[in-house]
């Protein structure tokens, strides 16, 4: 009797047991699934990537990772602007369409059967990044988006860009909307070129005749020289920023991707490029000498330089005919950095001249 006793008081503690260990488990899952993780930016597999370049030359200053296809998010507005304003009428008034109203992200909260100029909506879109009005414009050149991402991906190609691909006007999140951090860079460049463009995304403030807005970009307001041009921000983006800054008449571009400390990494950047290089010109009213024969380029000509290396250059005859006219290619011009050859264009006779050689 007794054992049978004993028997049962252990088959009662053992099933306790397993009950405490059930609820034990409950307990762990429960406090698992309702307590908040901290919100994490996400991190890209190839992390930040940055590209630096001088406008006028078109010469690489600083690249790190800028060959990888990452998302740019609002950032793709300046294509967007770019071809606006090569193709439309700024001082066009338009009715804002309903496709054009409550769109997903940042806004400039436009209204079905408003009427806004193209040149308010341009403002609207690079100062406020307004969805809405990318969208609208958009509209308006091409009748969808779709065939205005065709226009994108058209200009992208023109600029030579191979790693570039457009699916909206705005840069919300698709699997197919990306570029890169040196060809986003060649694009700013480009429509840095343009000075519509550049007046925009260089105003504070601006009072429009249908609305007024006060850029985002704090960049303006941060370094000496700063003249735009446009920042992003979606979660699988992260922060993207192309900023611009002009001194002593060298413009630089710096494109930042996925770069949480967008503005500081971007001012450290340009103002690295700025203490290390500077332009150097050649006019074409410069007089060389090929043995006794003066010469000349056939235009001015700029050159971007390290400040501190040393320049040199050779003439070398490419011309042994007796007889020169004037205007006749006669040398070649090289230019060299530290031994490294940085220029070569032809030298061109100011005189005629027989039997020079």
């Amino acid at each position: 009797m007794r054992l049978l006793k004993r028997r049962a008081n252990l088959s009662t503690t053992s099933r306790a047991t397993k009950f405490f260990c059930f609820c034990l488990i409950c307990a762990v899952l429960c406090v698992t699934f309702f307590v908040q993780t901290p919100k994490v930016e996400p991190v890209l597999a190839d992390g930040r990537a940055e590209s630096v370049m001088e406008l006028s030359t078109g010469k690489i200053l600083h690249s790190h990772n800028a060959d990888a296809r990452l998302p740019m998010a609002s950032t793709t507005k300046i294509m967007t602007a770019l071809i606006i304003i090569e193709d439309c009428d700024l001082e066009q008034v338009i009715t804002v369409p309903d496709d054009a109203v409550g769109v997903e992200g940042s806004s400039i909260y436009l209204k079905k059967n408003e009427r806004i100029s193209i040149r308010d909506l341009l403002y609207g879109l690079m100062l406020r990044s307004g969805n809405d009005a990318a969208t609208a414009l958009a509209l308006y050149h091409s009748g969808s988006i779709q065939k205005f991402a065709e226009q994108m991906n058209e200009r992208a190609a023109d600029m030579g860009l191979t790693n570039t691909h457009f699916v909206n006007p705005s840069g919300l999140p698709d699997e197919c909307h990306y570029t890169t951090a040196a060809e986003l860079c060649t694009i700013a460049c480009n429509a840095m070129k343009n000075d519509t463009f550049k007046k925009i995304v260089s105003t504070r403030n601006y009072t429009g005749e249908y609305r007024s807005f006060v850029n985002k970009n704090k960049m303006l307001s941060r370094m000496d020289g700063a003249n735009g041009i446009k920042t992003g921000y979606t979660m699988s983006a992260g922060r993207c920023l192309v900023s611009s800054a002009e001194r002593e008449g060298m413009d630089v571009v710096c494109v930042v991707l996925n770069c949480p400390d967008m503005y500081e990494r971007s001012e450290e950047l340009l103002e690295q490029a700025f203490s290390t290089y500077c332009l150097k010109q050649i006019g074409s009213n410069r007089v060389f000498m090929c043995d006794i024969v003066p010469c000349r380029l056939s235009k001015d000509c700029t050159l971007l330089v390290k400040k501190d290396e040393e320049i040199t250059f050779k003439i070398i005859k490419t011309n042994n005919h007796a007889h020169i006219n004037a205007g006749d290619e006669i040398a070649r011009l090289e230019i060299y950095c530290q031994n490294d050859l940085i220029f070569s264009e032809n030298l061109y006779s100011i005189v005629n001249r027989n039997n020079i050689f």
